[in-house]
Order: structure tokens, then C-alpha cells, then sequence
């Protein structure tokens, strides 16, 4: 059985994306990252920063959204989200995973907050390169792996997804635009999307914000 560390609507959802498209059975644990009291020190035993997501597997601990995913999309091979070691496309697969957690995530973090690309010395690089090399490896397949839809899209697609309907940072850009409907599509985004808005509405999130 799956124990799932998650907070809604934070860097956990990609997860619970994944988990529904999985489709085995899981339990959530409710970590109050919002809390002004801040997360009990109890958890630090799971998640060194008291972070989400993290996920206890039969008591295997797994932290961080590419290993998790990794983790996740190895063990349950059966529901083809990962190419098997050997696979041409399993380098493109684990470059787009680390990818997602190593360079977008924190360079649409800085954007966001208005920060400017500080030099060669930060390794991500800058937003502006980072947009383009989303949108060269988008123009050239509908999923970012190519022509199938991997445990990758969840966590790439995650990014994109909320640095353009959430935090606002990215262009307009009709190759982003066409990928997220491609996803929306799914039943597994669709179900875990509504559970995320209860939830949200649950822990009183919702203020100003209009259901998916």
C-alpha cells in the first residue's frame, strides 16, 4: 500500500496525477504546509525540509517528484508510463524528469518572483531558455517523450500547467496551449483535477477561484 505526504494544490499534485493514472490503490496523508504554526518536526522523519510530496511504500520512502516518479512508474510497470531500461526512449524520459525539477521548476519559481537570470554559477540557466527548449521538444511530438504519453507529461506537464493558468509567467504560445488540452483530455488529470478542487475547497483555498 501507498502512503501519499500531500498538501492540494502544491508540488504534490503532479503526484497525485501520476498516482490516478497508476491506477493503484493509495492512501493520502494530509501534511499542513500552509499552517501558521508550520509543518509538525514529527515529519521531518519522512521529508528532511518537511517538503511535500514524499510517499512510504510498504516502508520504502521515496522523496523528490523525479525519483518518486521514477519510483512509482518502474514498480507498477504494467501501466506503461515508463520506457523499460534498454528502450531508445528511456534516456529522453529520465532527461525530462529530472528536467522538470532541476530547470523549470526554479526558473519559473524566479520569474515569478521577478527575479532575473543571475549568471552561469545557478544551474538552471534562464526562463528564456527554458521556454524555448519546452517548445522545441513539443513541436516535435505530442507528448514530450514523442508520440506517448509518459509518466514524464505528468510532472513536465504539471509545470507548464501552472506557471500558465496559475502563476502566469509563460507566453501564449499555441504549441503549450494544444499539450495541456492534450492532457486535460485525460480521465486520470480529469479525476485527480476535481479531487484537488475538493480539497482545496475543504482547507478553504478557494477564494477568487473558479472550479476546473
Amino acid at each position: 500500500m501507498i502512503t501519499f505526504y500531500h498538501a492540494p494544490w502544491s508540488r504534490a499534485s503532479s503526484i497525485h496525477w501520476l498516482l490516478e493514472e497508476l491506477g493503484v490503490p493509495f492512501s493520502f496523508s494530509a501534511v499542513a504546509i500552509r499552517a501558521k504554526e508550520g509543518v509538525p518536526e514529527a515529519y521531518r522523519s519522512i521529508q528532511p525540509n518537511k517538503k511535500v510530496p514524499a510517499i512510504d511504500h510498504d516502508g520504502t520512502v521515496v522523496t523528490e517528484r523525479a525519483a518518486i516518479t521514477i519510483y512509482l512508474a518502474d514498480v507498477f510497470a504494467e501501466a506503461g508510463l515508463a520506457p523499460a531500461p534498454g528502450d531508445s526512449a528511456r534516456a529522453r524520459y529520465l532527461t525530462w524528469l529530472v528536467y522538470a525539477d532541476s530547470v523549470l521548476d526554479p526558473a519559473v519559481a524566479a520569474k515569478a518572483h521577478g527575479i532575473d537570470f543571475m549568471g552561469p554559477r545557478y544551474s538552471y540557466g534562464s526562463f528564456a531558455e527554458m521556454v524555448a527548449n519546452l517548445e522545441k521538444a513539443l513541436s516535435s511530438g505530442p507528448y514530450i517523450v514523442g508520440d506517448r504519453f509518459t509518466a514524464a507529461d505528468t510532472q513536465i506537464g504539471s509545470g507548464i500547467h501552472y506557471a500558465t493558468n496559475v502563476l502566469r509567467v509563460l507566453p501564449d504560445n499555441p504549441v503549450f496551449k494544444a499539450y495541456l488540452d492534450r492532457l486535460a483530455a485525460r480521465p486520470a488529470f480529469q479525476r485527480y483535477s476535481q479531487r484537488e478542487f475538493e480539497m482545496a475547497k475543504a482547507a478553504g483555498m478557494l477564494e477568487g477561484v473558479r472550479q476546473p
